[in-house]
């Protein structure tokens, strides 16, 4: 992961430690935001910075080689001009839209989605919709053959006390993996994290 970790819950802070290349688009952006929709509150959430009406609402995610904006609600907004970044795949509201420049965005569009998702989110009536239950990630034979290991225990009793939600991002992080070195470095790399009980985005710290 290249996105920004800052450990901080202060929004200036937080784009101090901006990646230089998404450091400009997101101050731009902050401040698109609080002008359109200034009776929105600024928080640090997952390290990201976020805008909160009744609940979150956007959020802004700086990474070293592109810049992310999602709404927490995405899936409910309309998107005629096609701003979101085609669905991943997972299940889940979220909508995201991925950009490496503000040039090239359409503001009008972008300021009209926000102002559908603020209206969304102050509306009560409209709950949220329900998550979908995301079907299991297969455990990959390597990962399961390499946790059976004696010298491994730390690391499997680690994995099977997490929550389903951290043992999909280990699974998937391994079983990405395209080459057979890179597999083999995400293995090393997974094992030690989870022997010190460490989720995956903490396997580095």
């Amino acid at each position: 992961m290249d996105c920004n970790r800052a450990r901080t819950r202060d929004p200036v802070e937080w784009l101090e430690t901006c990646p230089d290349f998404s450091w400009p688009m997101a101050n731009q952006l902050r401040e698109w935001i609080l002008f359109w929709e200034p009776d929105l509150t600024e928080v640090i959430r997952w390290n990201n910075l976020c805008f909160v009406g009744r609940k979150l609402i956007v959020g802004i995610s700086a990474c070293r080689h592109h810049l992310a904006i999602f709404l927490f609600r995405g899936t409910e907004l309309p998107d005629p001009s096609r701003l979101f970044t085609p669905d991943d795949g997972r299940n889940t509201n979220i909508r995201s839209i991925r950009v490496t420049s503000l040039e090239g965005v359409d503001r009008k569009a972008l300021r009209e989605m926000l102002r559908a998702a603020v209206e969304l989110d102050a509306d009560p009536a409209i709950p949220p919709v329900p998550k979908s239950k995301r079907k299991p990630w297969p455990m990959p034979q390597f990962f399961r053959a390499a946790l059976a290991k004696k010298r491994n225990r730390a690391a499997s009793e680690s994995f099977r006390a997490m929550s389903p939600t951290s043992r999909r991002e280990y699974l998937v992080w391994l079983t990405t993996a395209k080459r057979p070195e890179t597999r083999a470095w995400r293995l090393t790399e997974t094992l030690a994290a989870l022997a010190g009980g460490r989720k995956w985005a903490q396997r580095k710290i």
